[in-house]
């Protein structure tokens, strides 16, 4: 069936104008922050003897900025930028140590909320997490951290999840504040093994997944 030019050209201005409102809704309900992440992590780590130990919760920071788009008052995405500083200290043979993990993490989340443009809003989020490894560090009181090795895979894919409330702090709801939680699972095994170290050397990661628990304070806009 043939479809005349000005029925063509009808068709594409539609669609056309169709996509533009939907942009330019969501433009207009467009969201920019900045957070700070103070964060605690749980790591099993080896010992020189071949055995296990679990480190100390302890705990590092992380910050970063957002960007979502709010399709509704109640739904939105959200994508994010975030460096973290992931600490573990652990005791072996009355020597403390820390194990340091420094990642830059993407999360991409589906967020529900009460009202974006209420003067109290509670949310929830989730999705998947991408992150990759900028570095990794031991370091350690006595003789013998100098035997252990600390190596991770350049990347890592973890569950995002979490919830938090803002507030809006100008008339219009648009300057806001929010505090929260945020979890993470790692999803695959970070440790990475394959070079070729000393005989008195071992790895300090192996089987690894990070699990990290944060709270988070930061400002946000919305335009």
């Amino acid at each position: 069936m043939k479809i005349s030019n000005d029925k063509f050209k009808l068709c594409i201005t539609v669609v056309a104008l169709l996509f533009a409102g939907a942009f330019n809704a969501v433009a207009q309900k467009a969201e920019f922050g900045v957070r700070f992440m103070p964060t605690f992590s749980s790591l099993d780590l080896n010992t020189s003897s071949g055995g296990k130990v679990s480190g100390d919760l302890t705990l590092g920071y992380g910050f970063g900025a957002i960007l979502g788009f709010n399709f509704t008052d109640h739904v939105g995405i959200q994508v994010e930028g975030i460096y973290n500083n992931i600490t573990q200290k652990y005791k072996e043979n009355d020597e403390e140590r820390e194990v340091e993990l420094r990642y830059f993490n993407v999360p991409l989340l589906l967020s529900y909320n009460t009202g974006k443009l209420n003067p109290v809003n509670f949310n929830i989020v989730a999705g998947p997490q991408m992150g990759l490894s900028v570095g990794s560090s031991i370091s350690g009181v006595g003789t013998d951290s100098s035997n252990a090795v600390v190596s991770v895979k350049k990347g890592d894919v973890g569950f995002a999840y979490g919830a938090g409330v803002d507030f809006g702090l100008n008339d219009m709801k648009t300057f806001r504040l929010g505090i929260g939680f945020r979890g993470v699972y790692g999803l695959f095994d970070v440790s990475d093994n394959n070079n070729n170290n000393s005989n008195d050397s071992y790895y300090v990661l192996d089987r690894t997944h990070i699990k990290t628990y944060s709270g988070y304070i930061g400002l946000s806009y919305l335009f």
